[in-house]
């Protein structure tokens, strides 16, 4: 993990790829594309590039209407614009007729940093887990990132993307292959498992490193597909190790933590510890300090493994 990337460069280079491939991809901007690195594919494509200006609740509405054409569009924004002022249109107009629309979205979790409470979007995930027909993703580096948004292209209905503003550390290469819907799980281990996903993978391998050394075990997940959850990666941490950590950019309740004390829940054995944004709002700081406001560190991850 030495190269740095953000995750929202691999959304601009994989969606130049899809776009040369095929022509019924699109990209329906809101007017930041410098931010969300679609500039390449609008110059590079043009006639397979909309921007409806500011206003995404129409980005939404013209994505709709280009899937009932047979086109599959992307709608490229902001996580807390694409999420919550889209919702509406998001639930009546996409997922409500099962539409073929990816909405994909960077600046996610805490990571707009100085931008301050209002850009940094923690509800998102949750959010939007809850919509039927929704699915929810949420890569770890800029490999992951690319190979999951062709499989969100591959696959029919609605799907959600979320992906960071800041450079993140590489985790993967260019061969490994992704499922949507089924985990990574990138270590093997005993005593605890560690269920992670975006930005805080790496924290969760690093977590797991130093733990190793202090003679304790931990299984590492990467769970990239918030929705749908794979189930069967949670219940062999139960069954095999009986105590969890999850560790989120993502408010903690609803989320990849909500969701995993779901499947515990109704297995009715084993412990969970959640770590992620402790149900506030963020502030104007910068995005490490923001994740250590919120105990998400390795410093934590190592600490609540040890009290499980």
């Amino acid at each position: 993990m030495s190269e740095l990337i953000a995750t929202r460069k691999g959304l601009g280079d994989e969606l130049v790829a899809l776009g040369k491939e095929n022509e019924d991809i699109y990209v329906v901007d809101v007017d930041i594309a410098k931010s969300c690195m679609t500039t390449t594919f609008a110059k590079t494509l043009p006639e397979q590039h909309v921007n409806v200006g500011i206003a995404e609740q129409d980005a939404a509405g013209v994505a709709a209407g280009l899937a009932t054409c047979g086109k599959i569009p992307f709608v490229v924004t902001y996580a807390v614009f694409g999420s919550l002022r889209m919702c509406e249109q998001i639930r009546q107009e996409i997922c409500y007729p099962k539409l073929n629309v990816k909405i994909a979205c960077s600046h996610g979790g805490v990571t707009p940093a100085n931008d301050g409470a209002s850009h940094q979007c923690i509800e998102d995930m949750g959010v939007l887990r809850t919509l039927p027909n929704m699915t929810v993703i949420m890569p770890a580096d800029y490999w992951s990132a690319r190979k999951l948004i062709r499989a969100a292209a591959e696959m029919d209905g609605p799907c959600y993307l979320r992906f960071t503003r800041d450079a993140i550390p590489v985790i993967y290469d260019e061969n490994d292959t992704f499922e949507i819907g089924k985990a990574k799980q990138l270590r093997d281990g005993s005593d605890v498992a560690i269920i992670a996903n975006g930005d805080t993978v790496r924290l969760a391998i690093t977590a797991a490193e130093q733990l190793a050394a202090d003679g304790i075990s931990a299984r590492v997940i990467d769970m990239h597909t918030v929705k749908p959850l794979d189930k069967a990666a949670v219940e062999a941490c139960v069954n095999d190790i009986g105590k969890i950590i999850t560790v989120e950019d993502h408010n903690i309740i609803n989320g990849l933590g909500g969701a995993v004390c779901e499947v515990v829940a109704e297995m009715g054995k084993g412990k969970v510890k959640r770590i992620g944004i402790q149900d506030q709002f963020g502030m104007s700081a910068p995005y490490e300090r923001l994740l250590a406001i919120n105990g998400i560190t390795v410093e934590n991850i190592v600490e609540q493994a040890k009290a499980i």
